[in-house]
């Protein structure tokens, strides 16, 4: 596969970049990513680096799981956990004020998290800590599979962002001062539920116009059902199908800060399935893994230097048209894990109001909303 021609504002589809290139070509995979990075903000990754067969067992768990007694899954509900880690019911979060057609579960890899009561740290290392699993009895094996899951998916992460530092004229190793050692780093996921909207007047917010906060987001398309849109720099919204053996990758805020707007943050939303003839009848199902950096990171503080020639491809991309998406703008301010934990508050107040009553009170005077602003 050749590097595309097309700018940025024209692109009308999803670059695919194959990950056994590295083996054969790596001086055009680093070519193709460079161009994914500043041109469109997303990739497809086909034959990723993450064993199959966790894969599909991931996949054949997921309708398993939203399948649980509706007491199980209450349970764990998110407003138990200090870390915004659990069960989220349908249609419990907002984007940009309208309701969020989906229901969620919220992991993490393995974490011992570091804020104690009364212990001199920061309140934002409370953010970080252990899932809350359902009953191992009611759906063996689940845990250690997704456990597994994201023990490689966390490994790609960590390669990726070497071969982004790469694709920009930098050391390889020119990001990771940005992550913390192994026990004091934590990753997120989500398994996702978007349920068939059967009513033609519904609106089919899956979940609506945003960006996402972080660096690298690998996103497993874990159902044939359409419904990803990504929007170009002239504001179509552009498909981005499921694609057999394929992570969908995209950038965030801060990765997109750090690298000057070079690694370009793509507006993004999700349109729920319509029933009708020749759909799927069942879900969709989604998995994100969104790689965390360090809790204690401050974007401002770190300055990269890029080669003039690279510099140069960002200022012939053209400039992003006006979005609906939510934006970030705390990143040149305050600590990655401040930043994040601000998001999370605004996300799920309910968890808020009983584990972080002060934040709380700050953000909602007026007591608790109907549901959170999920951006």
């Amino acid at each position: 596969m050749s590097v595309p021609s097309d700018s940025g504002a024209n692109f009308s589809s999803v670059p695919v970049l194959d990950w056994n290139l590295l083996t054969v070509d790596k001086p055009l995979f680093i070519a193709q990513l460079r161009h994914a990075l500043i041109n469109v903000g997303f990739l497809y990754l086909s034959n990723p680096p993450v064993a199959s067969e966790n894969i599909a067992a991931l996949i054949e768990y997921i309708p398993r799981l939203f399948g649980l007694p509706q007491e199980a899954k209450d349970a764990i509900r998110m407003a138990n956990s200090p870390h915004f880690l659990g069960y989220s019911r349908l249609g419990a979060e907002l984007t940009k004020g309208k309701t969020d057609h989906r229901e969620q579960f919220d992991f993490a890899t393995r974490h011992e998290t570091r804020w104690r009561e009364g212990a001199d740290v920061p309140q934002y290392y409370r953010l970080w800590g252990p899932s809350q699993w359902p009953d191992e009895s009611l759906i063996p094996g689940f845990r250690s599979t997704l456990e597994g899951y994201f023990e490689q998916v966390q490994e790609l992460s960590y390669a990726f962002i070497s071969l982004l530092a790469e694709a920009f004229g930098l050391p390889t190793n020119a990001l990771r001062h940005f992550y913390d050692t192994p026990e004091k780093m934590q990753h997120r996921g989500k398994i996702v539920q978007y349920p068939i909207i059967t009513d033609l007047d519904a609106d089919d917010q899956g979940v609506g116009p945003h960006y996402d906060a972080g660096f690298l987001t690998f996103l497993l398309q874990a159902s044939p059902h359409k419904g990803l849109q990504v929007q170009n720099l002239s504001g179509q919204w552009i498909d981005a199908p499921p694609i057999p053996n394929t992570f969908v990758v995209n950038i965030g805020k801060a990765l997109e800060f750090v690298t000057k707007g070079l690694a370009r943050a793509t507006s993004h939303r999700v349109l729920s399935p319509r029933a009708g003839p020749g759909q799927p009848s069942t879900p969709r199902y989604s998995v994100p893994f969104f790689q965390n950096i360090s809790l204690d990171s401050r974007l401002a503080d770190s300055q990269l230097e890029f080669p003039e020639e690279i510099l140069k491809l960002k200022e012939g991309r053209g400039e992003v048209v006006k979005t609906e998406s939510v934006n970030f703008s705390e990143f040149d301010r305050k600590p990655s894990g401040q930043v994040n934990l601000i998001g999370r508050i605004k996300s799920h107040p309910d968890v808020a109001q009983w584990h972080y009553p002060e934040l709380f009170a700050e953000y909602f005077p007026d007591g608790l909303p109907v549901a959170g602003s999920a951006y």
